[in-house]
This record gives C-alpha cells, structure tokens and sequence, in this order.
C-alpha cells in the first residue's frame, strides 16, 4: 500500500518542480520514505520511460524520412539530409547503448515509424505516398549500419 502524500509535497510539486525534486532526493538520500510524494514520483518515473520511447521514435521515424528522401529525390541530395541521416542513427544508437531494452521497442514500433515517414516524405517532396514503397524497404540493420545509404 502507498502512503498518502503529504499535503506540502502536493503543493510544493505543483508551485516548483524544481524544489520538489530536490526534496524528494534529499528524502531519499535521508531514507525518509514517509517524505516522499510517491504518487507524483511514480508519475516522472514512467513518464521518464516514456520520453525515452518517443525519443527513440522520433528519431526513427527522422532517420527513416531523410532516408526515403535520399533513395526517392535523388537529384535533391543534400549534405543536409546526410548529416541528419548520421545524426539521427547516432541518436539512435546511443539511446539503444544506454538502453538495450528498447531494442525490443525498436522492432515493435518500426512499421509504424516507417508509415509516419512515408507520410512526412510525401508532405516535404510533393511526392504522393503511393510512389514509396507500402513496406519498408529497409531492415533495422541496414539503417542502424553506419554509412549505409539507399
């Protein structure tokens, strides 16, 4: 059972998060559980878990983007998308290294990410959605290989 919050860390969470959070630590550090605003800090803790997975999405997704637009608009390259191409694998890399259990997630999400792209590479090229391919023409390998471009 989680104890109630107390009625100051209600406020203080509301009026200033930073306090709030140095407070909780300092409690914690104390190892004074009966201080902790556990419902709140329950809250950032998933929350934090969750910025992580739409991180690594958004990442995806930008990644998948200047990747159709390299294969499809090949006579608009630029060292612009290449430079986001790089950026948004290291991005991706470096949130697999800290992380290795949104691996998983990765694979999961990796349809979707690809129909969010398609659906942005249309918007930016003038392209319809039809002249990309309905399934991704790339494997998780591929895009995650360094140097690799379509």
């Amino acid at each position: 059972m989680t104890p109630a919050r107390p009625t100051s860390a209600i406020s203080l969470y509301e009026a200033d998060y930073l306090s709030w959070l140095d407070a909780t630590v300092a409690a914690l550090k104390r190892q004074d559980y009966g201080a902790i605003d556990w419902e709140n800090v329950i809250e950032e803790i998933e929350d934090m878990g969750q910025r992580e997975r739409q991180s690594l999405k958004s990442n995806l997704v930008i990644l998948l983007l200047h990747l159709l637009k390299w294969q499809f608009q090949s006579n608009k390259r630029s060292n612009s998308w290449k430079a986001s191409i790089v950026e948004h694998r290291q991005r991706l890399e470096d949130s697999l290294e800290a992380s290795p259990s949104l691996k998983p997630y990765l694979e999961t999400i990796f349809t979707k990410a690809y129909e969010n792209a398609v659906e942005r590479a249309s918007a930016e090229t003038g392209l319809s959605e039809a002249a990309f391919p309905k399934d991704c023409p790339y494997t998780v390998g591929q895009i995650m290989s360094k140097g690799f471009l379509p």
